[in-house]
């Protein structure tokens, strides 16, 4: 058993990393200047954590104090001017806390590059590399290329990118070579450089076993998404600022992360020696290929309803499962429409009301809407108004009411309805409610999540109408819960509660 820290352990591969660690039985501390971003994710009692950042010589000397491996996991991703300058300070910060606190191996997540002229951000990454090697403590850096997994910001560029755009002008970039690893290979490197049989420093390549064009990550995205390959029409004048640009307004990866993303693709970044592999053997059922990460990362995405159950979730089996600790793009693209109102209302009274929604009872706004959206799901073949529902005042786990299905429900917490109607998405109606001191806060949520272009057009062509509906069904919700005779029972209700989709 050895002794770990680990930085970086809210970002993508730390978060994955460190229950890895943990498994195969490994003590490990980790650094975060906000510890409460660990809060809700499984691993959090299990790890001593110590509050800070890199730029704190005291916070990075406790960190390293009586550990034998130290992870740098670190990179500054902001597209600020001097953030070479930062990464730089963090480098030589931990450089000396690892050396005076003995620590035995430092171990380091690079960029696949080439020789000769680098991006800001790979050249910044390099450098990083070159101030650990100087501390005297054996560093072991390990150069990945783009990582591939449900949530990583490699993957999600091309996912959205190729969802939303059947015919994509880019740059000439998207002609150059990279070679992708899945993140279930990233961490089998990772975790086994904790477990060498005496420390080792130098620079490896790691990386899937087939390098691509990134055009050609993108057809083979398509291929395993069931849809359309997209037409990439390669542009002479797309400048890498430009291009950064365009993936800020089409996908949700914020502008200063798509920056230092779209930078580094502008190198052929591949692997060049596979000398990793007489340190650390490749896992034992090979690598994973780039078509196979990308069906795992789909997978994992078709799997989650509405929100994934956090405690339940093994912490070490699936690699690509989303964390709390993921950024809000990562995963899915969901919208959402949020009501709030404050009532005195009691639970039985305002489930009564809500339990009673859809069939003869109607939406509680503007009935003539809801019944032309009715009809415009039968126009495109779907179900509409016509299926009512079983009961009048009645609901049960699995019911339908009108195109919704019944997929769960709390008598003293919440109702969530699932849309059957045709639409390019999918969507959820759900009502809950909360003490507020001496009232109910009641939420009501309307949430989308869409599939390809013709799925973000379509929520963002009813928004304006959501204003005027979800606003009074809100109110008269409310109003009528409160006019209700308290004693009134609600409706038995088979309870399944779940945790409520994420906003």
């Amino acid at each position: 058993m050895s002794r770990i820290a680990v930085t970086g352990a809210s970002g993508y591969l730390g978060g994955r990393l460190v229950p890895l660690l943990l498994e195969r039985g490994h003590q490990v501390k980790v650094l975060t200047r906000h510890p409460e971003s660990l809060r809700d994710v499984p691993w959090r009692s299990q790890v001593q954590v110590v509050q800070g950042d890199l730029t704190d010589p005291q916070a990075a000397a406790e960190l390293c104090a009586g550990t034998d491996t130290c992870y740098y996991l670190v990179h500054s991703m902001a597209a600020t001017s001097n953030f070479a300058e930062v990464e730089q300070r963090c480098a030589q910060v931990m450089a000396r806390a690892a050396r005076d606190a003995g620590v035995g191996q430092l171990v380091y997540l690079s960029g696949l590059h080439p020789d000769g002229e680098l991006s800001r951000h790979l050249s910044s990454r390099v450098n990083v590399g070159r101030i650990l090697e100087s501390s005297g403590v054996p560093t072991l850096t390990l150069q990945a290329g783009l990582v591939i997994g449900s949530g990583s910001a490699s993957f999600e560029m091309v996912r959205h990118l190729t969802d939303v755009l059947p015919v994509m002008p880019a740059p000439r970039w998207v002609r150059n070579m990279v070679q992708p690893i899945a993140v279930r290979d990233a961490l089998h490197y990772l975790s086994r450089a904790a477990e060498l049989s005496e420390p080792a420093g130098g620079r490896y390549d790691i990386g899937g076993p087939q390098a691509h064009s990134y055009a050609e990550l993108m057809q083979l995205y398509a291929q395993a998404a069931g849809i359309r390959r997209p037409k990439i029409i390669a542009l002479p004048v797309l400048t890498p600022w430009l291009a950064a640009q365009w993936v800020n307004l089409v996908t949700p990866i914020p502008r200063s992360l798509a920056i230092p993303l779209v930078e580094s693709l502008q190198h052929d970044c591949v692997v060049r020696s596979r000398a990793i592999d007489e340190l650390i053997p490749p896992p034992s059922e090979g690598l994973t290929s780039y078509p196979q990460a990308v069906h795992l990362a789909l997978d994992k995405i078709k799997a989650d309803a509405v929100e994934t159950s956090w405690a339940g979730a093994h912490p070490v089996s699936a690699p690509g499962e989303s964390l709390p600790s993921d950024p809000q793009w990562a995963g899915r693209r969901v919208y959402v429409d949020r009501r709030e109102r404050e009532t005195t209302a009691t639970p039985r009274q305002l489930f009564t009301v809500i339990s009673s929604l859809g069939g003869e009872n109607g939406y509680y706004s503007l009935p003539l809407a809801w019944k032309l959206r009715g009809v415009m799901d039968k126009l495109v073949g779907g179900v509409g108004l016509n299926r009512g529902r079983r009961s009048r005042s009645r609901l049960a786990l699995g019911d339908v009411v009108d195109w919704w299905r019944v997929e769960a429900l709390d008598e003293q917490r919440m109702l969530r309805l699932r849309a059957e109607m045709k639409v390019p998405g999918r969507a959820w109606l759900e009502f809950s409610f909360e003490p507020r001191g001496d009232h109910l806060l009641y939420v009501q949520r309307a949430i989308f999540f869409p599939r390809s272009l013709a799925g973000r057009l379509y929520w963002w062509s009813l928004v304006p109408f959501h204003g005027i509906i979800f606003t009074s069904m809100a109110r008269s919700i409310t109003r009528d819960a409160e006019r209700l005779p308290i004693e009134q029972s609600a409706s038995p209700a088979a309870a399944a509660p779940t945790d409520p989709p994420r906003s």
